[in-house]
């Protein structure tokens, strides 16, 4: 009866108008997404690929400008390749075939394949024969655990999820409102969904870049200052580094916390950029008051965003934070440099436990303000890039990289970031981390190798101190994480992965009174997987990855197997995969990626004995709409013997007209 009632609720929600998108270039941003998501533990990174990949689509980029500002829209592209596409049209002309790409140093098949549909030989700016017509879509979620239903939710265990975006030429609006499971679907004063997000955009080509109004999001260095967009996770595997590339852009996430409301502007003048951003919102926080004084304080911030609970609600817009900065660059022929300024002031002050020895190096006050000086050169076959960001007297954040070519298909990088202690960023993300990092310390180095024709080698090693007590850890630690990686793709139909990996990290040891020793956890893995397609309809992929604790008896192993299959005579598609798993204990689980919903993310962490199976469907409706539905079940052995289950429904109605 739960079920049925969901999907009378989907249906009354759903859409009639839509518009429809070639099947090819939706398969090819959703597999793009999963390769880009892969070493990211955001689970809204997908998402944001997905949408940044679409952006790309319908707004290609103008490979043949030669402009760095225009080429840095291919976001997955590192600063290297980057300076390398500018280079070469400028000294060598034109780019007339995207098949030429793959033959410039820096690049391969593999990239030139995945810039294909993303990219136009066009130098100059032309508006697309549609840009003054209204074009609207709607990506309408409803999902459904049967494990979510806590007796202490405020309301039914479902998930709803509305995306809207209306764009005509330059300008473009959109909503996002979402309600999390447990909580109410209409609440507060006005009456608006637990999280409504709302802004309105305008793009131009003159002085006047871009102007937005209501949430949105920014990026700008390095990130150690500023980064409320995608995370920029390192991977051992990588060619190269992510551009750190300047911007602000509509906020289209459901992060309820981690984005900016007000106003932001986009100048550029020549090769002088200047960004501005000013923003005034409530966040969620756990406040107290001193008896008998009335004073009240902020004790921790709260940021998960659900407000499912009576106790969850009371955190909800607790503190309001106002925040604001700016960002200036020049960019030279081969040098790159930036400055920006940041300031958070918020409504109450911030009042840190300094009993607790973890507690030292955290935030105390209402103010925090951020001062970044940014850079980026190429010299010859060597690209240099670095970020100095400072909050005060011996707090900062410090960023170095190197990306050598010594020859065509080999790559080298080296990597050292420093965060001190103390030093702070609210709405940072540094290259590395996925959240604000303080006093810690990285070394990274890894390479990419061109071995043989479609022949990729490539590994690392990356080397962290953390010279404080932080979680699990009553002393100084560190970690080690060592990968290496082998990738054939033959052709177009076949492809072959196999990596191995290790991992050392430090942990108390249980089960110690007084201060306890800390012990080394070392995991190693490998990993191998396939895929082959059949025909054009019918694609098969298997994983196999085997885990095993060095320091214990305790191994994991994960095999499964993936089913694509599209039906020539219907409009319908499906994904199947039946995955069977065995881990004797949480340091030994094992993460797998799923295909989901539209610009949807999902990578479950497999511990216990069991299976895990799911089954996706994707209908055309018409000519015009998409309705995709995924059920998936999970099964856990309990005592040897009887097993638990988990289902799991998820339906989806995307619409464009």
């Amino acid at each position: 009866m739960k079920i049925q009632k969901i999907v009378f609720t989907f249906l009354l929600f759903f859409p009639v108008w839509s518009f429809g998108q070639g099947d090819k270039l939706k398969e090819f941003i959703a597999s793009t997404a999963e390769e880009l998501a892969a070493d990211d533990s955001d689970p809204e990174a997908a998402s944001s690929y997905v949408e940044k990949l679409y952006d790309l689509a319908e707004n290609p980029v103008k490979i043949n400008s030669a402009d760095e500002t225009e080429i840095s829209r291919l976001f997955f592209l590192s600063d290297f390749q980057v300076k390398i596409l500018i280079d070469y049209v400028r000294t060598s002309g034109k780019i007339v075939s995207i098949y030429e790409i793959a033959n410039i140093p820096g690049f391969d098949r593999e990239t030139a394949q995945i810039l294909l549909p993303l990219i136009t030989l066009e130098s100059r700016y032309t508006l697309s024969p549609d840009s003054s017509i209204w074009r609207s879509v709607s990506l309408t979620t409803f999902s459904f655990r049967d494990n979510n239903n806590d007796t202490s939710f405020l309301a039914g265990p479902w998930r709803i999820l509305e995306r809207y975006r209306l764009t005509k030429g330059s300008f473009s609006a959109g909503f996002v409102a979402e309600k999390d499971p447990g909580e109410k679907l209409i609440s507060g004063n006005p009456p608006l969904p637990d999280f409504f997000s709302v802004n309105a955009a305008y793009n131009g080509r003159g002085i006047i870049r871009k102007v937005i109004l209501g949430d949105y999001s920014a990026r700008f260095g390095q990130g150690t200052n500023i980064n409320t967009g995608i995370s920029t996770g390192l991977s051992l595997s990588a060619p190269g580094y992510m551009a750190a590339r300047n911007e602000v852009r509509p906020y289209t996430s459901t992060d309820e916390n981690n984005f900016f409301r007000g106003a932001a502007a986009y100048l550029a003048y020549r090769n002088l950029e200047a960004m501005f951003f000013y923003s005034n919102k409530s966040i969620d926080a756990s406040v107290s008051s001193v008896s008998g004084s009335g004073e009240s304080s902020v004790n921790s911030f709260y940021r998960d965003g659900t407000h499912n609970t009576a106790s969850l609600l009371k955190k909800k817009d607790t503190v309001s934070e106002i925040a604001g900065g700016v960002n200036m660059s020049y960019n030279f022929r081969n040098i790159m440099v930036g400055f920006t300024w940041s300031g958070d002031k918020f409504s109450l002050p911030v009042k840190t436990d300094v009993t607790d020895p973890e507690n030292y190096f955290k935030f105390s006050g209402k103010t925090n303000s951020i001062y970044s000086v940014t850079y980026k050169g190429l010299f010859g076959k060597m690209l240099m890039y670095g970020e100095f960001s400072s909050s005060g007297y011996k707090k900062y954040g410090l960023i170095q990289g190197l990306s050598f070519r010594p020859s065509d298909r080999l790559t080298i990088n080296y990597l050292y970031r420093n965060y001190s202690g103390g030093f702070i960023s609210f709405h940072g993300k540094g290259t590395g981390s996925s959240t604000s990092a303080g006093n810690e310390t990285e070394l990274l180095g890894s390479f990419t190798l061109e071995a043989a024709k479609h022949l990729f080698v490539s590994g690392g090693c990356d080397l962290r101190d953390f010279p404080w007590l932080r979680y699990r850890n009553s002393a100084p630690s560190r970690s080690l994480r060592k990968e290496l990686r082998i990738r054939y793709f033959p052709t177009e139909i076949v492809a072959a992965d196999i990596s191995y990996t290790y991992r050392l990290t430090m942990a108390d040891s249980p089960g110690e009174y007084g201060i306890p020793e800390q012990e080394n956890k070392i995991i190693r893995s490998i990993k191998s997987s396939g895929r082959i397609s059949l025909s054009e309809n019918l694609m098969l992929g298997t994983v196999i990855e085997y885990k095993i604790a060095e320091n214990s008896v305790n191994r994991g192993t994960v095999l499964l197997q993936d089913i694509y299959y599209k039906f020539e005579n219907l409009p319908l598609r499906v994904w199947f995969r039946y995955c069977l798993f065995r881990t004797d204990d949480w340091d030994t689980r094992i993460y797998t990626y799923e295909n989901d919903l539209l610009n949807s993310f999902s990578i479950p962490a497999l511990s216990g004995e069991g299976s895990r199976s799911y089954i996706m469907a994707d209908v055309k409706t018409g000519d015009f709409g998409e309705f995709r539905i995924k059920y998936g079940i999970t099964s856990l052995a309990t005592n040897g013997k009887d097993s638990d289950y988990r289902n799991e429904l998820k339906l989806q109605y995307r619409v464009r007209f």
